[in-house]
């Protein structure tokens, strides 16, 4: 039973506790400590949603399953379990995902309160759009190994999810992966395109063959191995088609896709001897000449643990290959499969695949478990961590009951104590950003790009649903007219798909009312047509078009630490992403510094935890470039 700070429960709070109806999204690491801790406070109305299903790497700390529980529903499973903790609980478990129509604002408005304890981005972002439009209190987690936060969200009152803008995740330049990798991860990130190429949905950005725009091929031998290129339809010997239906030909035999990957490509980056004349060329593989197997001394050590010899990784490959052959078969004509980390086929191609790159380029081989962290963005989960913030979310969901929203406090756990020796640190609830483009009384955003060169596809999927996270928009010209460009009903604009903004007469200046019923979320655009950005970006959003205008002309003039900002922020321009994993592992980053400022002299409570949002911040959790576990 939950009592207050004396021990003694309140009878509005023990009222509050036990009618009121809780919704949890998730029920994974934080879920499964969540979903105990609600039901020993004595909350007995809950619903809880989780589309995943358990995988053996989930026993260690997801403390509600067991070993015959695998692949089962969480979300059935952890309801079956907490029951044995209070059998009079009324759970409602859905094995379901929660961008699902039949969750709209009406589900959402039946209510007190939200409880995320999500992996993703994307699911969070949904979340505190639908809690919004419902105007519920919504309660954030996430963890990220040692590293822990809480934080509650209320419409009008506090920060949204959103009203910080989020660091994009670590990306590698197009060029970096296919012709001139230099780290393991590159290796790791092309092995993962060519997963998608032989077997997934093909992606022309997730292109794994030698890049002939590489910007480093200007002088003359570069120039003269692509006018050679441009003269024959083969790379290799090898007619040009997708990947796929050339391996398709060869029935997907290893011995001709090896050597087409590894020793016929790689001869032709060799024939681009610009790239280098400053580097340790690569060395091609034959796959009947590779290097001979050297016998592991360590016999004892498991199978994901050591490093594979390239002997071993072409061994694996072969049954790799015929493996998901017989998976890609199953799924029809037309089906693809999608990348898992747990599925030992997918996960030991991309350990075999990035080893065997990674010896053509002279790059260290790695294990498959460290490969696996690559991989799937992973930080080891810790079940304390979890814990502890499944604690911290029900003392903040007590404060609402109770009344106290105002009480409420961002916490954040640390990985060692501060100046004042504590792990867990509050501050203040930030008020909402009043130039949020999800929160604001008038939510609005601009888009700078070319109107000649944007598809409406584009603008759908890479605008509206990559980067602004809408589900189903529809998209209305305001131009008096009220021309629709994109329609979520099925079917109804496709015909607008190819073309470019321009046909519409969208030029600069114009403006788009959005509008997604699912989210009951509206947004108005201004396009700012521009030739060409910077690092040839294919569009960029921002808040208001004063941040279009140089520091100079918004401040006067441009500071030190602005300049610096800009030119960090220049590095990942124009980069290929790497995918972000929606698994209980790793799923975000940590948020940069918020950018406000602090006196220098405060050491208040509030003003100790301004300083650690440098390193956590914005409700996900993350650690620099790399992303980390919110469960």
């Amino acid at each position: 039973m939950a009592a207050s700070v004396n021990g003694v429960l309140e009878k509005s709070l023990a009222d509050n506790i036990k009618t009121c109806k809780l919704l949890m999204v998730g029920a994974g690491g934080i879920g499964c400590e969540l979903l105990k801790n609600l039901v020993l406070t004595g909350v007995t109305d809950i619903h809880m949603i989780d589309l995943d299903t358990i995988d053996v790497s989930n026993l260690n700390r997801q403390f509600l399953f067991r070993k015959e529980h695998v692949k089962k529903s969480k979300a059935q499973v952890a309801k079956e379990s907490a029951l044995k903790f209070n059998p009079k609980a009324n759970i409602v478990a859905d094995h379901n995902s929660i961008f699902s129509s039949e969750y709209g604002v009406d589900f959402f408005k039946q209510f007190t309160m939200v409880l995320n304890a999500l992996d993703n981005r994307a699911a969070r972002n949904h979340v505190n759009r639908m809690c919004l439009a419902a105007k519920i209190p919504l309660v954030e987690s996430g963890t990220a190994g040692y590293l822990g936060q809480v934080t509650v969200i209320k419409k009008g009152e506090t920060e949204c999810y959103e009203c910080q803008p989020k660091p994009t995740q670590k990306t590698f330049p197009g060029c970096t992966i296919r012709n001139t990798p230099s780290e393991p991860i590159h290796c790791v990130v092309w092995a993962k395109h060519l997963f998608n190429q032989l077997f997934g949905e093909d992606d022309p950005d997730q292109d794994v063959s030698p890049d002939t725009a590489d910007p480093e091929l200007s002088a003359e031998a570069g120039q003269t191995a692509l006018t050679t290129e441009a003269k024959k339809d083969t790379v290799g010997g090898i007619e040009r088609k997708s990947t796929r239906a050339w391996a398709m030909e060869t029935g997907y035999d290893p011995q001709k896709i090896f050597n087409k990957l590894f020793r016929d490509d790689i001869k032709y980056l060799l024939s681009m001897e610009t790239l280098w004349k400053k580097r340790r060329p690569p060395q091609p593989l034959d796959y009947d000449n590779l290097p001979e197997k050297v016998e592991s001394t360590g016999t004892s050590v498991m199978r994901d643990q050591r490093v594979w010899p390239v002997q071993e990784c072409a061994e694996v490959f072969g049954k790799c290959l015929e493996a998901l052959k017989g998976n890609l078969a199953q799924r029809g004509e037309g089906g693809t499969l999608v990348w898992d980390k747990d599925d030992d086929s997918c996960m030991d191609f991309v350990t075999c695949v990035a080893n065997i790159r990674a010896c053509v380029f002279g790059i260290p081989l790695k294990s498959r478990f460290d490969i696996k962290s690559m991989a799937g963005n992973i930080i080891p989960a810790i079940a304390t961590t979890n814990a502890i913030i499944a604690g911290l979310i029900v003392m903040e969901a007590l404060k609402i009951l109770s009344g106290n929203i105002s009480k409420c406090k961002q916490i954040y756990l640390n990985r060692i104590p501060n100046d004042r020796k504590r792990l867990l640190v509050p501050c203040a609830l930030d008020p909402p950003n009043p130039k949020c483009y999800v929160c604001s009384e008038k939510p609005e955003c601009t888009v700078v790009l070319n109107t000649t060169k944007t598809t409406v596809r584009m603008l759908q999927d890479k605008i509206l649903k990559g980067h602004l996270n809408m589900i189903a928009p529809d998209v209305e010209i305001d131009d008096g007219k009220g021309t629709i460009i994109i329609s979520s009903e099925e079917g109804e604009t496709d015909e607008n798909n190819d073309k470019f903004l321009s046909d519409f007469s969208i030029i600069n200046n114009t403006r788009l009312k959005c509008d997604d019923f699912l989210q009951n979320y509206e947004l108005n655009i201004t396009i700012v047509h521009v030739e060409k950005l910077d690092k040839e970006k294919e569009f960029e959003v921002v808040g208001d078009l004063s941040q279009l205008q140089p520091k100079e002309e918004r401040n006067g003039t441009a500071s030190k630490n602005g300049e610096s900002s800009r030119a960090k922020a220049d590095e990942d321009d124009d980069l290929v992403l790497m995918e972000d994993q929606e698994d209980d592992e790793m799923p975000e980053q940590i948020s940069p510094n918020t950018g406000r400022k602090r006196p220098a002299e405060s050491n208040d409570e509030d003003s100790i935890i301004k300083r650690k949002k440098q390193e956590l911040a914005g409700g996900d959790s993350g650690q620099s470039d790399h992303v980390i576990e919110i469960l």
